[in-house]
């Protein structure tokens, strides 16, 4: 019987005229030998190899099966992924690529604009104007995307977050028409516009991303899949910086190319998200569209029971029953949310103010100070960049197992250490040779516990502090300090500018609203004061002094 099974045997041991649960050969478990029907072609008395023509069969190894148990969550992963994956290639991707990659053609931009200028007016730009065009260009990227931020909220409220997320591509597609063809056509305005263009879309797409991405995970993995956005922010700028590189596209010829290459992180999304679904949060919260909803809910979870979270949904629905989304300024004088507002108010500002962009705009100083080649400090540079990507992966993993403030604190302390360390090896490295050293080692010290949890934790905050009425207007508050800190530390040129602003608005004020007090007496003064604070109250100030005594009084 060796090496021949007859069918007659297969189809007495398969009665059910299923597969079996176990492969050729394996005695199973104890259940399944038990259903398991005595072979009918071999005596009882037959030898063990030879007791049940399944075992004499050929020893033949099945391919591995996915079960109908195993296959919904294979598809929520896929799902899942798939739409982090779709959302934040367009997002915050786009975001740390226009950031870096701004870096590589600084000379050959500032010559382009210095030769436009020439063949108009036949003469030279003067060094400081060509730095001032060159300090537009780079600071009108963070004004941008302040007007993205603003923009950011009404849009996921009237169109969907997946819909904002595809109309944003709009400001990609012209900013990239704008950078290629501004060579050609002899015009650095060309640049500037573009750059403001593509930071609009940053600034919608850093705050719609995490809402999108938060809102259609369930909360098992919310931090986890909510962190990609710091993953692809890193990401991004990791890609510019390689791009930016003289070999690949930082030549003096490349660089119109180099800036218009946002638009293939833009055409991706646009092929990829419109198959992906839409929040299940907005759906049904927002649009009370309970079929949609329930019909996004089974793409992402693979087709599981939703019924447990559509109850929560419903739960959740019914809280924000006979309310609006609310604007910025309603959130803030919303007094039940004071503490989530100075939560990401506070907690954004030291995201930003942290010294990490100050880290990162030191860090080639300090690279050929310490000794390293000139040709070779990009490469050390790419390497700043390595540093955030690999610990955002790592928060992206331990996240929901530590926590959102065992992160943060741990992100922050270490930067405090590091930063002490730092500071004392710059003020010791002209006396010390090893300092310079000690110095670069703090520098990717710090930008590793930067990207442990400031830079990804921050922006998750708008998400979970916030229910789905609120989320809009706080990403908007969220989103105008992220950009306007930006925006401030883009005028380093231009750094009495914030002074400006200053002394007009102290002029404003004394102008209108300081009391005139030459050749006037207290109580004059006084009496003014009093017309300004109360303007309908025609009596002046009563007296406040001793009671005046008749019999005394002259």
């Amino acid at each position: 019987m060796s090496g021949f099974q007859p069918q007659s045997c297969r189809k007495d041991v398969m009665e059910d005229g299923l597969e079996p649960p176990f492969g050729p050969g394996t005695q199973g478990t104890r259940a399944q030998r038990a259903r398991r029907p005595p072979p009918r072609c071999a005596p009882a008395h037959a030898s063990p190899a030879l007791s049940s023509c399944e075992y004499a069969a050929p020893r033949a190894t099945a391919p591995a099966r996915v079960t109908r148990r195993e296959f919904p969550a294979l598809i929520q992963g896929r799902v899942l992924l798939l739409t982090a994956c779709a959302a934040g290639i367009g997002g915050t991707f786009q975001f740390g690529y226009n950031l870096s990659i701004i870096n590589a053609p600084t000379l050959h931009i500032q010559e382009f604009t210095n030769a436009t200028w020439l063949a108009r007016t036949g003469r030279t730009l003067p060094g400081h104007l060509i730095l001032l065009v060159w300090s537009l260009i780079v600071s009108v990227y963070p004004l941008g995307g302040l007007f993205g931020a603003l923009l950011a909220g009404p849009l996921a409220i009237k169109l969907g977050r997946k819909k904002s997320l595809l109309v944003n591509n709009i400001f990609v597609l012209a900013a990239a028409v704008l950078f290629g063809f501004s060579h050609k056509a002899g015009s650095f305005e060309m640049i500037l516009v573009g750059r403001l263009l593509v930071g609009i879309s940053s600034g919608v797409s850093m705050n719609v991303q995490p809402m999108y991405l938060g809102e259609s995970t369930p909360k098992e993995l919310r931090g986890a899949i909510a962190m990609s956005s710091a993953v692809f922010t890193a990401l991004g700028i990791v890609m510019g910086q390689v791009v930016g590189l003289r070999e690949i596209l930082g030549g003096p010829q490349a660089w119109p190319l180099l800036l218009s290459s946002c638009l293939v992180p833009g055409v991706l999304q646009l092929a990829s998200l419109p198959f992906l679904p839409e929040s299940p949060r907005y759906l049904l919260i927002d649009r009370g569209d309970t079929e949609a909803c329930v019909a996004a809910l089974q793409r992402l979870r693979g087709g599981t029971d939703v019924a447990r979270e559509l109850e929560e949904l419903e739960k959740e629905r019914a809280a924000c029953e006979g309310r609006r989304s609310c604007s910025p300024w309603e959130l803030l004088r919303d007094r039940s949310l004071w503490r989530q507002v100075v939560s990401l108010v506070v907690l954004g500002i030291a995201m930003e103010l942290c010294g990490n962009d100050t880290v990162y705009a030191y860090a080639s100083k300090l690279f050929q100070e310490a000794g390293i080649p000139e040709e070779k400090i990009q490469y050390a540079v790419i390497g700043t960049g390595c540093c955030e990507l690999l610990t955002s992966f790592v928060s992206c993993v331990v996240i929901e197992r530590v926590g959102r403030r065992v992160l943060l604190m741990g992100g922050y302390g270490l930067m405090t250490c590091f930063g002490s360390i730092l500071t004392v090896a710059l003020s010791l490295q002209s006396t010390l040779s090893w300092m310079p050293y000690l110095a670069v080692s703090c520098i990717f010290a710090v930008i590793l516990s930067f990207g442990i949890g400031p830079a990804g934790v921050t922006g998750i905050l708008a998400t979970e502090l916030f229910d789905q009425m609120a989320r809009p207007a706080a990403y908007v508050i969220c989103g105008v300090l992220l950009w306007s800190m930006l925006f401030l530390e883009g005028l380093s040129h231009l750094l009495y500018v914030p002074f400006l602003c200053v002394c007009v608005c102290a002029a404003i004020y004394a102008g209108f609203f300081l009391p005139e007090t030459k050749g006037k007496t207290f109580l004059e003064i006084s009496e003014e004061l009093h017309r300004l604070n109360f303007p309908g109250d025609i009596q002046g100030p009563k007296w406040r002094g001793p009671e005046i005594i008749r019999s005394t009084e002259l």
